[in-house]
């Protein structure tokens, strides 16, 4: 099983986004979440690192500027899905990734603060 680092830079962009309100609170995360072809158009007007920073986790021993070493997305590379925090909750707590798990446990509950 592969582990997983917390990207400090996502953390930071997550919660810009969220300060600045650029969030969707409701939403069915497996129809909005970006599909490879929706990262391929992505990464093909953005720079690595901003793909990057849509993912709170980083796979260890995974190639940077590679799809593979970036993990739980948590929005649909515009804004922040309050789904997909949930989603990247689960998983990170399903397979024992604590310190992601509890990374976007906090940008969830700023989320939830924030919107009211």
């Amino acid at each position: 099983m592969a582990t997983y680092s917390v990207n400090k830079a996502a953390v930071a962009h997550c919660r810009e986004l969220i300060e600045k309100k650029q969030y969707v609170l409701d939403s069915d995360w497996g129809d909005v979440q970006p599909g490879a072809d929706d990262q391929n158009a992505y990464l093909d007007k953005h720079s690595w690192d901003e793909y990057a920073a849509w993912h709170l986790g980083l796979t260890e021993g995974a190639h940077d500027e590679t799809k593979a070493r970036y993990a739980f997305v948590y929005g649909d590379l515009r804004r922040v899905h309050r789904t997909a925090l949930i989603a990247c909750v689960y998983r990170a707590s399903e397979w024992r990734h604590k310190e992601v798990e509890l990374a976007a446990h906090d940008l969830l509950q700023l989320l939830d603060a924030t919107s009211g």
